[in-house]
């Protein structure tokens, strides 16, 4: 409107429309327009003074604070929408129910315009809320995009920015990690509390899901390892609520100054070089200049607050990182891809796991099942042979050193026939062995050996073999003295059969 106006003055001043366009303020065309319009209504007139900007307005355009001219087909209906959104109605049921009850003609479009002007009006787009803090209140935290590194292979190492500011003070804590993972979640928060000497009351936080297992707006589920660090230290956790990042505005700030300030123009050998650097930036440079909100040293103020903050505790507390992970059928969980053992008769049940630095402890209805020492390299694998089924501790506790002295107790013979039997070139006969041994608990270390004498006489040392004489009685010393030899054996046809002469004498 400001623009018509000139426009107007000048035009009553009997400048041309060639004069105004060379002056900017319009092009010549659009000159011509408003000429005509204002000599119809009499605006050139010098003696008539001008009119206002709504009836300008009016004729050349519509200004956004004006109200619109349009009504739109769906204003009859504005209180019946209002009330369906506020319970939460989609705007294409709202759409439906107009046009069946209410025989509504309009587009959805319309609908979805009505939908956009209710809601500008609950919450005016661009309104904010200045937040007041006392000293040692509350502290924000948020991760940032960090520079990239150098692996030793060469290739880029992507990194992270994690920063925590105190929201009374401004003074920060900020480190560059690998990773946003749950343990390195907690290992920054202990490096911050320690950095500060203390803890604020307090940590605002988003909805990460190292921190936040579920984002609700009125009850969000934490994540239990961090749950167990905050009372450890004794400070509350307060989550934005989703899609909100103006609620923790003070560390998003932060996070800017610390990547436009920071690490532009910057050379790291490594990580630990970048922290280093990091370190000295907050301490000498961010935390010694005039905060833009506060007008003051972050550091200066931080003098004020540390005394206030919650002191640390004198034993800080174990950071363990809590998850639930199922157990498989061969009797292990997995985290970080390493398997830990865990009694047989959990198989297919959940469990919780609790993973510290050095140990990882298995509980299965806060009852503690199993724990091992915490294995780094992945595909390793911790097994407790007392959580295997007795048949598997069978197996792996009788080995052949064990079955070969059982075997010497029980006879030569038998001792013989294990030997034989792990000799084989081609198949290991473990099992075979094993059970060869296990047969005295039914037969007797005499009978079991005579029966090996016999399968030695065959030449066939065997389970199978041995087995067999048992079974069917065998291994009597008669029955020995009377077997043919080997030769005739095979050739009247048989391993265990007699000749005609030994049948035809009995």
């Amino acid at each position: 409107m400001f623009e018509y106006r000139q426009v107007l003055v000048r035009m009553r001043q009997g400048d041309s429309d060639r004069d105004i366009a060379r002056g900017g303020l319009m092009g010549r065309k659009k000159l011509t327009t408003v000429r005509r319009q204002a000599e119809a209504r009499g605006w050139l007139d010098p003696a008539q003074p001008l009119p206002d900007d709504a009836v300008i307005a009016g004729v050349f355009g519509r200004s956004p604070h004006l109200p619109h001219t349009c009504v739109s087909t769906a204003e009859p209906f504005r209180e019946q929408i209002r009330s369906w959104a506020a319970a939460g109605v989609q705007g294409t049921t709202i759409h439906a129910a107009l046009q069946r009850n209410h025989g509504y003609t309009g587009s959805y479009d319309a609908v979805k315009r009505m939908l956009r002007r209710l809601a500008a009006e609950r919450h005016p787009v661009g309104t904010t809320t200045i937040l007041e803090f006392a000293p040692a209140d509350a502290a924000q935290v948020d991760f940032g995009a960090g520079p990239v590194l150098r692996h030793e292979s060469g290739l880029p190492l992507k990194t992270w920015i994690f920063v925590m500011t105190l929201c009374w003070s401004r003074h920060q804590y900020a480190e560059i990690v690998l990773d946003q993972t749950v343990e390195t979640w907690l290992a920054c928060h202990r490096r911050a509390f320690e950095w500060f000497g203390g803890c604020p009351g307090r940590v605002i936080i988003d909805n990460a899901k190292c921190a936040i297992i579920k984002a609700c707006r009125y009850e969000p589920a934490v994540q239990r390892s961090y749950a167990a660090l905050a009372e450890g230290y004794g400070f509350r956790i307060d989550a934005c609520p989703p899609h909100d990042p103006a609620k923790k505005g003070i560390v998003e700030s932060g996070v800017k100054y610390v990547k436009k300030s920071f690490v532009p123009l910057r050379e790291f050998r490594d990580l630990t070089d970048a922290n280093r650097q990091l370190r000295e930036w907050v301490s000498q440079q961010a935390g010694t200049r005039e905060h833009g909100t506060t007008r003051d040293q972050p550091l200066a103020r931080f003098a004020i607050e540390r005394p206030l903050l919650t002191r640390l505790p004198d034993v800080p507390p174990v950071l363990a990182v809590w998850s639930e992970v199922k157990v498989h059928t061969d009797g292990h969980v997995v985290y970080k891809n390493v398997l830990y053992s865990v009694p047989f008769t959990l198989v297919g049940k959940q469990l919780w796991l609790k993973a510290t630095d050095t140990v990882v402890q298995a509980f299965h209805r806060h009852e503690l099942v199993a724990t091992h020492p915490r294995l780094r390299k992945p595909g390793d694998r911790h097994t407790v042979r007392d959580h295997q089924p007795p048949e598997a501790q069978a197996w792996l506790e009788h080995d052949p050193q064990w079955c070969l002295a059982r075997a010497k107790d029980i006879g030569p013979a038998c001792h013989a026939v294990i030997l034989a039997m792990f000799n084989d070139k081609v198949l290991v006969n473990l099992r075979g062995a094993q059970g060869l041994v296990r047969l005295r608990e039914k037969y007797g270390d005499v009978r079991l050996n005579a029966a090996c004498e016999r399968a030695l006489a065959f030449a066939n040392p065997k389970y199978r073999t041995v087995k067999t004489i048992l079974d069917k009685g065998l291994d009597s010393e008669q029955a020995a003295t009377q077997t043919p030899a080997p030769s005739d054996t095979y050739l009247n046809g048989g391993r265990f059969g007699r000749d005609l002469q030994s049948i035809l004498l009995h």
